[in-house]
């Protein structure tokens, strides 16, 4: 995994690097910060949990286009059931379950009926919007302060000044419990992937979905697990979206979709299905938030970072391609 991932992580050096490099050739000193590391790893933690389980689905030879306005869904369910005076505890669950069902779904759809993901995750993406607007009565959800706990505001789990208050301080690095959260998940996407059957499964079903069903392979049941549990990483990411805004707005995720196959795509994950990797994913979600701060720090605009990244975009994937082409050779 390590090796597979040496690409986007000698990648992300770079980015850091030269962006370091600008910063002090302009004057500036504030990109190589500690504040700046938290603010960047904050930025980077939605799209990291929701790209962990688009990992699962890229290595399986699949695509959600509906990861966003899913994640929007959740945060939305979350936010309403906080307003309505559900417990905490209860609201959570939801959102999460929300996800998971909105994944499970898709993945019914594809296996039951033999579909291309691309169409059905394109018309389910417009469908849970429209389910996001109908929940929030077309505006946004606003929960009362007192209705929303600690942990799950803007000063909890998505906090650029965190507090050690949650951890033994000085046993861990200082920084925002969601970004501890997301790390940890993705060890534990790692280990899935890496020492299960199921995981092995992934990767066959990714590498030649024939073989893998001549094999003995449940493949309608394989990909039907592959897009709840990437649902189940969507919904987790939702609470991530609705600390970060402390709203519910249905169309937040909208566009956030293309961040999330791009930190699979940046991180070596191919379109092919077959190849991908936790660690990378993580590289390329890192790389994108490098960017975008290192942008804001120099003064570029924000069309500048787009342009960026959609050049490492199409780098990324005519690099995978060009590996096709010659193992094919």
């Amino acid at each position: 995994m390590v090796l597979a991932a040496l690409g986007p992580l000698l990648g992300l050096a770079a980015v850091i690097a030269f962006f370091a490099v600008a910063d002090y050739w302009q004057g500036g000193a504030s990109f190589l910060t500690l504040r700046n590391l938290h603010a960047t790893s904050v930025q980077a933690s939605t799209v990291a949990v929701a790209a962990l389980g688009m990992t699962v689905i890229i290595i399986s030879g699949g695509i959600d286009l509906s990861a966003g306005t899913a994640l929007a869904l959740s945060a939305t369910v979350l936010a309403h059931c906080l307003k309505a005076g559900y417990s905490p505890a209860i609201a959570v669950l939801a959102s999460v379950g929300t996800g998971c069902l909105a994944g499970f779904l898709n993945g019914v759809l594809i296996s039951s009926q033999r579909l291309i993901p691309f169409i059905v995750t394109l018309g389910s993406m417009t469908a849970y919007l429209g389910v996001a607007k109908f929940i929030a009565r077309e505006t946004t959800v606003r929960p009362l302060p007192k209705q929303v706990p600690d942990w799950l505001s803007s000063d909890g789990l998505v906090t650029t000044r965190p507090q050690p208050a949650w951890i033994i301080e000085g046993l861990l690095p200082n920084f925002a419990s969601g970004v501890w959260l997301a790390l940890a998940l993705a060890v534990l996407l790692a280990v899935l992937l890496r020492y299960t059957v199921f995981g092995r499964y992934v990767f066959a079903v990714g590498s030649n979905e024939a073989t893998a069903r001549l094999c003995g392979i449940n493949v309608p049941l394989m990909k039907t697990s592959i897009y709840a549990l990437s649902g189940l990483f969507v919904g987790i990411a939702g609470l991530y979206q609705f600390a970060r805004l402390s709203v519910g707005n249905p169309v937040s995720g909208s566009g956030l979709e293309l961040r999330v196959i791009a930190a699979v795509v940046i991180g070596g994950g191919s379109l092919n299905g077959g190849r991908g990797s936790v660690l990378g994913t993580l590289s390329g979600a890192a790389m994108m938030a490098a960017i975008a701060s290192g942008c804001n720090q120099l003064g570029l605009r924000n069309p500048t970072q787009d342009i960026i990244i959609g050049v490492i975009i199409v780098a990324a994937v005519a690099l995978d391609q060009w590996r096709q082409r010659s193992l094919a050779g």
